[in-house]
């Protein structure tokens, strides 16, 4: 089956949401950050990015019900308080969907920005189409001036088959780049997208060049391999599992999905993940990452080599650990990972 309206559909979302979010973060002050009721930080960005991709979604597609799986929802914007903040969400939403010419003239109330938001409601599932999204992943990056992603997926029947990613300050050369190249750092921005049996493409998220297959790394040494992990306490696993595979580099550190996007165009051969044993992943941390790395060549697994599986709801249901891989690699660095959890004593 053929995705292209749906893929149309998103990559015009996501594009949006992008445009929102930079514009926020060029401006965006400690004291604009809230914290959240689970203690999480969040941004208008946030909340507008979430809104921005409901709307787009339901005028583009008209679905009879949009089904969204979203990391955010309007209790605490719906508090006392919390006035002032939907007006400015409100207005972001509003004037990002005017300076797209097929939206112009839109009337957009905080109203509208609330249920927009709390479409993403849905729980996900196994049967049926479902949206998934995170509208601003790696929101501690977002707030550094750092990396952070738009990631939206279409799940069909409990498999996704659509992702969209926007990395608004990911270079468009390579993710691993020296912080000194200022060539690289300048020339940023771009939009990952993949759907089911068609490969995956990257563009400048200002359309300025046409799409351009992304394949990851063919590279099979192991010595000038790199891996990229999440901005977090050190994973001793993680140092682990590079010794015994004779990887030499230090891990590269970045936020957010915009990992995944990195793997899937071979700037790093590696992206491990291993956090607190008994902790479940949300599902729209992983979903549009896995279909482009998948569709880009590349192998996204647990620690007992098995695909992730994101029809169970909200939540991934799979064993320990995420490895983002290379087909070629990924027989060494599950073993590497077997060895090191054994002499951990770390179960699966």
């Amino acid at each position: 089956m053929s995705y292209e309206k749906e893929l149309g559909a998103a990559k015009k979302a996501v594009s949006l949401a992008a445009r929102l979010s930079q514009g926020v973060q060029k401006t965006l002050l400690q004291s604009e950050v809230w914290t959240k009721s689970d203690k999480t930080p969040v941004t208008a960005a946030d909340y507008g990015s979430q809104a921005v991709v409901s709307l787009v979604l339901e005028r583009e597609l008209k679905p009879a019900t949009l089904s969204l799986v979203a990391e955010e929802d309007t209790r605490d914007l719906r508090k006392k308080g919390s006035e002032e903040f939907l007006e400015d969400i409100t207005k972001l939403v509003r004037d990002t969907l005017a300076s797209d010419e097929s939206y112009a003239g839109s009337s957009i109330t905080t109203e509208d920005v609330l249920n927009a938001i709390d479409c993403g409601k849905s729980q996900g599932g196994s049967s049926g189409c479902h949206w998934v999204l995170d509208p601003i992943d790696g929101t501690r990056g977002f707030v550094r001036g750092e990396q952070y992603a738009v990631g939206l997926a279409l799940l069909v029947e409990g498999k996704v088959v659509v992702g969209v990613m926007a990395c608004p300050n990911l270079p468009l050369s390579s993710a691993v780049v020296e912080k000194d190249d200022k060539s690289c750092q300048d020339n940023v921005g771009c939009l990952f997208f993949a759907a089911t049996g068609s490969g995956a493409y990257v563009q400048p998220l200002n359309g300025n060049s046409p799409p351009q297959e992304v394949r990851v790394s063919s590279n099979e040494n192991l010595e000038e391999a790199k891996f990229l992990e999440s901005y977090h306490m050190p994973i001793p696993l993680h140092s682990s599992i590079a010794k015994k595979l004779g990887i030499t580099a230090l891990p590269v550190r970045i936020d957010s999905q915009a990992k995944y996007a990195a793997v899937s165009r071979g700037d790093a051969e590696m992206y491990l993940r291993f956090t607190l044993v008994g902790y479940r992943e949300w599902i729209w941390d992983h979903a549009a990452g896995s279909i482009i790395t998948t569709e880009a060549g590349g192998v996204v697994c647990d620690a007992e080599g098995i695909p992730l599986d994101f029809s169970k709801g909200k939540r991934l249901d799979h064993n320990r650990g995420i490895i983002v891989t290379t087909k070629k690699l990924k027989p060494l660095i599950l073993k590497a990972v077997r060895e090191s959890m054994e002499e951990e004593n770390i179960r699966v």
